[in-house]
């Protein structure tokens, strides 16, 4: 594939956060064209279709798969129909972008090994492609903060709705797997490292079932540790703080950094317990689905798959694995 061919790529599903927070993303970018979206009913994907500039709507999620003049597949249904969906399209031979978490247990993405040497497939966790992670990232690999003993990670917002499919359990609904695993992934980015086992307890909404709150120690040996929050009944917020022996960095905005405006991260010596000793770096205004898109499609046009994407991801829904053991048992269990 040449490096200025457009990829065609196709959306399985008409949900509100592909309309509203990922399209707006792709359409930025200037190595794909957005060709077709699939919904199982079609007036909503020709509703969609239309609203969209959108030039194919299918009624039918197999319709999609079988369109050969589409190279990609954007895949942002409810959890629970990840590993299904995403296994079909590559089989269908399309590469797969698929919303995180990939699944909703490690065990279920062992079907996908067959097919990760075939396609390109990765979890679409684009907070690692922001400037304000990279740069982040680069800050600690310094030294400037001396070496990281402990990472904690903030993130909640409210949403009551019966209907929403994050409040439906069966599905993959939950703090945990809808939020908790950007905390996951945060850990895992800054401290360049896998955690062993983790501790966790979490409280359940008494009508969906679902967790409405999980909190986490993640142990990743040599002294450092990771502790997080989150919630999906609990005032919006959102922050990630690293701690390491000579300084400290709060990132104010790390998840869901804006895609038209600045971020500002906050480098700190410690010589201040009030804070006055924070120097702000402002990161330049960019759409980090837009760069998600950019590096998937360079990742398409440059390299041969590989499993190292599905090995990622694994190890990521292992973890939520375990916080999900702890919650029950009560202790500490590893990440196996």
């Amino acid at each position: 594939m040449s490096d200025t061919q457009l990829l065609r790529w196709g959306i399985l599903s008409t949900s509100n956060f592909a309309q509203k927070v990922f399209l707006p993303g792709l359409r930025k970018s200037s190595n794909l064209t957005v060709t077709a979206v699939a919904s199982r009913d079609l007036a909503r994907a020709q509703v969609f279709a239309t609203r969209n500039d959108i030039p194919r709507a299918y009624g039918s999620y197999e319709e999609l798969l079988a369109d050969p003049n589409i190279d990609v597949v954007y895949i942002p249904t409810p959890n629970s129909m990840h590993v299904e969906w995403t296994l079909k399209a590559a089989l269908a031979g399309k590469h797969v972008l698929c919303e995180k978490p990939m699944g909703v247990t490690a065990v279920e993405l062992e079907a996908l090994a067959p097919v990760a040497q075939k396609v390109h497939i990765a979890e679409a966790f684009m907070v690692r492609f922001h400037p304000q992670w990279l740069e982040v990232r680069e800050v600690v690999r310094s030294g400037k903060i001396g070496p990281i003993t402990h990472m904690h990670a903030e993130f909640s917002y409210t949403n009551t709705d019966p209907t929403n499919i994050r409040n439906t359990s069966g599905i993959g609904g939950g703090a945990m797997y809808d939020i908790g695993c950007y905390a996951v992934v945060a850990a895992r980015w800054f401290l360049e490292a896998n955690p062993v086992r983790v501790a966790a307890v979490t409280d359940l909404d008494p009508t969906f079932g679902t967790d409405r709150l999980a909190s986490a120690l993640l142990d990743f040996g040599d002294g450092r540790t990771c502790t997080f929050s989150v919630s999906t009944q609990t005032v919006p917020h959102q922050r990630v703080h690293l701690y390491g022996t000579e300084g400290r960095i709060e990132i104010t905005i790390p998840f869901n950094q804006p895609q038209n405006d600045t971020v500002t991260y906050l480098v700190h010596d410690g010589t201040s317990l009030h804070g006055l000793d924070a120097v702000p770096h402002v990161v330049n205004t960019a759409d980090q689905y837009t760069a998600q898109a950019d590096a998937f499609c360079a990742r398409i046009r440059s390299e041969a798959p590989s499993t190292e994407a599905l090995r990622d991801a694994m190890v990521n829904m292992a973890t939520i694995d375990a916080v999900f053991r702890s919650a029950s048992s009560g202790r500490f269990e590893p990440i196996v």
